[in-house]
């Protein structure tokens, strides 16, 4: 299947479709001598949902991605310690590094059920929590596990329909001055159906900003109107510039929630989109 990507020459990218055929595709060639990517692309396990840790591996070896944040969807990263165990193995021995663990949910304003999502994310061995519904009144309890564990904690918005995180601003609001491990994580749809500018929310939240949730949008005030990255109207050159400037060491995390019983075409596109932008820009996506 031959995907035109919009916006390619726009972004300053090369023209290069995403090509897949049998399982394969081609992936956009990188510039002679650009440099190597300060925007590191990885995947959300969310988007795979429908499907089991082994069938993920294989799509993530297909896209050249080594870079998960995984969820406890199907078997991706069980929440209890033995299970968990055994899918840290197959990642490891598969090459995929887990850099985050999320979205986990923190219905308690209780030592033992916060320290349980803590040694989950411990066990893991990843720097970062995503987070989906703290209070802001649990909020105190949890910085003090982040202060014990040494793991941060990246609240992520989830738009309008949100009573409390609509906006990243809103969390940076309610993580002033708390312990700097305290942060977001920016999912790029719901935060302009908030009405925030995206580029504007990176600069606001600076080194506050532990993860982001790559999606695309054809219209800023609608859910369903969620399409491949590229096809919509996210400023992704933009949304990188901002993260280079800014300094962010994070993951750019494609989350991909439509088609849930086949997201490889549009997973596909979406990187395929990315990397040709990063191509554009003068950067090697991959060493």
């Amino acid at each position: 299947m031959s995907v035109t990507r919009r916006g390619f020459m726009a972004a300053g990218a090369l023209a290069v479709p995403a090509m897949a055929f049998d399982g394969a595709f081609a992936l956009p060639p990188m510039p002679a001598g650009g440099g190597p990517s300060p925007v590191k692309l990885g995947m959300a396990s969310y988007t795979f949902r429908e499907f089991t840790r082994a069938q993920m591996i294989g799509y993530l070896k297909q896209l050249s991605i080594d870079a998960l944040n995984a969820k406890d969807a199907k078997d991706h990263l069980p929440l209890d310690a033995a299970g968990e165990d055994a899918a840290v193995a197959d990642y490891k021995s598969n090459g995929i590094t887990l850099h985050a663990v999320g979205a986990v949910y923190f219905p308690k304003d209780e030592d033992d059920d916060i320290r349980e999502k803590f040694e989950y994310a411990k066990r893991a061995g990843v720097s970062v929590i995503v987070a989906g519904d703290p209070t802001p009144e649990t909020l105190p309890r949890i910085e003090k596990f982040v202060k014990q564990y040494d793991i941060r904690l990246a609240i992520h918005n989830h738009g309008p329909e949100d009573k409390i995180w609509k906006s990243p601003l809103d969390v940076l609001k309610a993580v002033k001055g708390m312990d700097p491990r305290m942060g977001c994580c920016i999912d790029v749809g719901h935060c302009v159906r908030a009405g925030t500018d995206v580029v504007e929310a990176i600069h606001a939240a600076g080194p506050r900003l532990f993860n982001m949730h790559m999606k695309d949008l054809t219209d800023f005030t609608s859910k369903e109107s969620q399409v491949a990255v590229g096809d919509g109207k996210m400023p992704v050159r933009e949304i990188f510039e901002a993260l280079i400037k800014t300094k962010y060491a994070g993951y750019v995390d494609l989350e991909y929630e439509v088609h849930g019983d086949d997201p490889m075409p549009g997973v596909i596109a979406s990187f395929s989109y990315m990397r040709g932008v990063l191509a554009g820009m003068g950067y090697r996506w991959r060493d």
